[in-house]
């Protein structure tokens, strides 16, 4: 499994490196989340019972989609003439391909980097993980997540932003937390049955990090 909170922890350590320009930060913290959104089609086609070949680590993590939102950005800027869309697309781009290289540099699976062309490339190929550690880092999707909530409310604490939002993302948090303690649990005693539930709060844990990463912009605006 992808591992998206690390990937959002990953984007919030570079931020002394990012310029201080509107939205650019924030698009690279969508950014580097979004790829793993490509579990959703995976998800619509295990239920549908089709083949989920082709749909995890292809399209959304492809140097080609990278260059694909830029352009796209940048047209949306031109026309609008107004610079943050410009901002935004570069931000989401870099994102993108910071997710690529974490992807490649440390997790044991490959990524079809120039999507739609034939181009996988896995660095990890002949390394075979215990199956002990492959059931752990489902599981610990959600503790990463919470760490990335913990993060950003201790940026809104020490800066003085979205103090209305703290109680409720505080509540996120600790879901987060819970959610790692249940499936720590059920990974070892569901079997076969566990990537049901696993998937669904998965995908309503990875859409939470989006929503929070958007509820939070003015923090994100002020430590970019």
């Amino acid at each position: 499994m992808a591992q998206a909170g690390v990937h959002g922890l990953l984007a919030l350590a570079i931020n002394k490196w990012v310029p201080d320009k509107k939205w650019l930060f924030i698009g690279i913290l969508l950014g580097s989340i979004a790829p793993d959104l490509d579990n959703l089609a995976v998800a619509v086609a295990t239920i549908s019972g089709k083949s989920t070949n082709g749909l995890h680590r292809t399209f959304t993590h492809s140097l080609i989609t990278v260059g694909s939102v830029i352009l796209l950005f940048y047209l949306i800027a031109k026309i609008t003439k107004q610079t943050q869309w410009w901002n935004l697309g570069l931000g989401l781009g870099i994102g993108i391909f910071l997710h690529i290289l974490l992807d490649l540099l440390i997790w044991f699976n490959g990524v079809e980097i120039l999507w739609p062309f034939p181009s996988w490339i896995n660095l990890w190929e002949g390394v075979n993980p215990p199956d002990w550690f492959n059931k752990l880092l489902m599981p610990l999707e959600f503790l990463f997540f919470a760490l990335y909530f913990i993060l950003l409310q201790n940026w809104a604490i020490n800066s003085g932003t979205d103090s209305d939002y703290l109680p409720k993302l505080k509540i996120w948090i600790i879901s987060q937390i819970l959610l790692f303690v249940i499936f720590l649990g059920l990974v070892h005693t569901l079997n076969r049955f566990f990537m049901l539930p696993y998937g669904l709060f998965y995908l309503l844990s990875l859409g939470l990090a989006f929503g929070v990463t958007f509820r939070m912009n003015r923090t994100l605006e002020l430590h970019s």
